[in-house]
Order: C-alpha cells, then structure tokens, then sequence
C-alpha cells in the first residue's frame, strides 16, 4: 500500500469510493465524524484525508467549511464523484414490497422525487453505509438503504432499484486534505482555495472582488459563514482558477489583501479533469 487515507462513513460509503478513484492504492480508513478524519490526518495515524464539501443536489456539507481553516491541514486535491442513489434491499426483496428507504439526511433529498412516486417513506441514517450494515443484518423486506453499489456488494444486499437520483448530474465534490503543503503547478489547470476575512469599511467585500474582475480571474465560489457566533464577524471561503504565481492571480490577491485583515490560503491543487 502507498499509504492510509481516511474518510467519513462505513465501509462502502460515497466517501469510500471517493478515495478508491483519487487513491487507489491507498488503504482506506473509515471514520465516525469528520472532526474524526481531520485528527487523524493532523496526529499522523494516516497519510491523507478525504472530506465532503459539497453535491450539486443538496449543496453544502454542512460545517466542513468552517472545520477546514481550524484543521491545520492542506488541500491537496479535488475529487469529484458521479453519485448513483441506489435502493438496496435484502436477498430477494421486491420493489412493491419495500415501505422504508434509510440513508444520511443529505442522500434523502437526492431522491425525494422516486421515494414519493413509490410511497417509501425516507427514514435519517447517520450514514449510507450504515444503513446498508443494518438493513442486511435486520433482513426485513420492507427496509431499505440509499447506497452505492459498493455497499451492495460489501452487505450482500441486492440493488433493487438501480440510479434513482431526481437530477442525472448528481455529483459530491471531496478534497484530499494533507498535513503537507504542495504548492507545485501539478496541471495546466489548477484551483486555489482559501479563506479571508473582511475589514470593517464600508463596500470592503465589494471593493476586495473587484481586484479578481479587473485581472481577469474566475472565482468559482464564494460562501460566508459566521465566526465564534458572531452575527458580526464573518468569514468567507473562497475557490478561484489559476495558481498564486500567475501573474493576473498574484495582483487579484494582492488588493484582496488590502481590505481584509487577513487571508489564508488553504491549498493549490490541480482542477478535477471532471469539473464543469
């Protein structure tokens, strides 16, 4: 093995197949909570973790954002991953006969259009994975898990309803975080991620963008999130296209700079060759 990753979930999780395709000669370590995956990326007991930050469904991951400035980590790459919502039911079970689907809160909105259609209630799972776990255990007919199909092979369930996601371009992104910075130019096309805070002058948000317009940057995002509680201080998450040491980037930063009181870049890697 070249090295350990960790990720959030069970054994045959999104999270799990994540790794599998942008390491996949890594050994895969699963993990209760994120908080989880960043201590054992942080503390050394793996090489490399995999988080969650978003679905093109569902839209954020909620509190992976404000997790990444605190972890002392650094991206390191992107994955994104096409995600199939299937109905896995036990040995034998029937479509007509299945009355329960369970799955994480974030996987029951992916599906709430096949789950109405067919009067299956959707029931909160602390995880797909698990579900799966505990629908093969429990061998009911009527229960079902919202999985992957690497669930389904992992529990021995069957894949009785196969992509029932509402929206065919489902798609989680998943960074690679490392307790090591690489800020190499790995690919033509690289993304770079960090986070900054305001300062308190009147358009200082408005007057910070404007240095990625006039230079010609894309920014392919821009969230906020409140810091310590605070309905007063406000910190925003930021992904651009390019690399610090191009020359339109450098100068966008620069009079980023200028308005905030600080900036913190949280990794340079190369743009996922599936990114839209």
């Amino acid at each position: 093995m070249a090295g350990r990753i960790a990720f959030q979930g069970e054994l045959g999780a999104y999270s799990h197949q994540a790794c599998h395709q942008a390491r996949p000669d890594f050994e895969v370590v699963p993990c209760t909570t994120f908080e989880d995956v960043v201590e054992k990326t942080r503390s050394g007991e793996v090489d490399l973790g995999m988080l969650a930050v978003e679905n093109s469904t569902y839209g954020r991951v909620a509190d992976v954002h404000s997790l990444l400035p605190k972890s002392q980590l650094h991206i390191v790459d992107e994955a994104f991953v096409r995600v199939h919502v299937n109905l896995l039911g036990v040995p034998g079970a029937k479509l007509e006969e299945i009355r329960e689907a369970h799955g994480h809160v974030v996987i029951l909105p992916q599906c709430a259009g096949f789950l109405r259609k067919h009067a299956i209630a959707g029931k909160v799972s602390s995880d797909n994975a698990r579900a799966a776990r505990e629908v093969s255990e429990g061998g009911d007919k009527t229960k079902a898990a919202l999985a992957s199909e690497l669930a389904a092979s992992i529990y021995g369930l069957d894949v009785v309803a196969s992509q029932i996601e509402d929206h065919k371009n489902n798609t989680t992104r998943f960074l690679v975080m490392s307790r090591e910075a690489d800020l190499s130019r790995r690919a033509a096309a690289m993304i770079t991620t960090f986070t900054f805070r305001v300062r308190n002058i009147p358009a200082a948000l408005y007057k910070a963008m404007g240095g990625f317009a006039t230079n010609g940057v894309n920014m392919t995002k821009l969230e906020s999130y409140m810091v310590g509680g605070s309905f007063m201080a406000t910190e925003f998450y930021a992904d651009i296209e390019g690399h610090p040491e191009d020359e339109n980037v450098a100068r966008a930063l620069e009079e980023l700079r200028y308005f905030t009181t600080h900036m913190d870049i949280l990794g340079v890697y190369p743009s996922d060759r599936t990114r839209t």
